[in-house]
C-alpha cells in the first residue's frame, strides 16, 4: 500500500498512471477536482485497474455543484459520507474486487 496525497492535479494523475505498474488497483479521493476534472477521468480510464472513488463527506448533502461527479463513471465504485472510514471501507472493496 502506498499512499499520497497532493493538491496537484498533475501529481495525482502522475500517480495514478505510476500504480499502473505495482498495484492492482487504486483508493481515490479527488476531492474538488472530482467535479472539474477531464484529466482525471481519462487517466483512470486508461490505467485500466480498479479505481474506487471515496470522499469523507457526503457529497450529496452538500453544494448542487457537487453532485455531479466526472470521475464515477470510470470508476468500479464509490463510497461517501463516511469520514475516515470511507478509505477503510473503499479498501476492503478493492480486496474483494481483486479477489474475485
Amino acid at each position: 500500500i502506498k499512499c499520497l496525497n497532493s493538491n496537484h492535479e498533475g501529481a495525482l494523475i502522475d500517480a495514478l498512471q505510476d500504480a499502473r505498474a505495482w498495484a492492482g488497483g487504486v483508493v481515490f479521493n479527488p476531492g474538488g477536482y472530482t467535479h472539474t476534472s477531464i484529466a482525471l477521468r481519462d487517466a483512470i480510464s486508461a490505467i485500466q485497474i480498479p479505481v474506487i472513488e471515496v470522499h469523507l463527506s457526503n457529497v450529496y448533502a452538500r453544494e448542487e455543484f457537487r453532485h455531479k461527479s466526472l470521475i464515477s463513471g470510470v470508476c468500479k465504485g464509490k463510497i461517501t459520507g463516511l469520514g475516515w472510514l470511507s478509505y477503510s471501507l473503499g479498501l476492503r472493496a478493492l480486496i474483494e474486487i481483486l479477489e474475485d
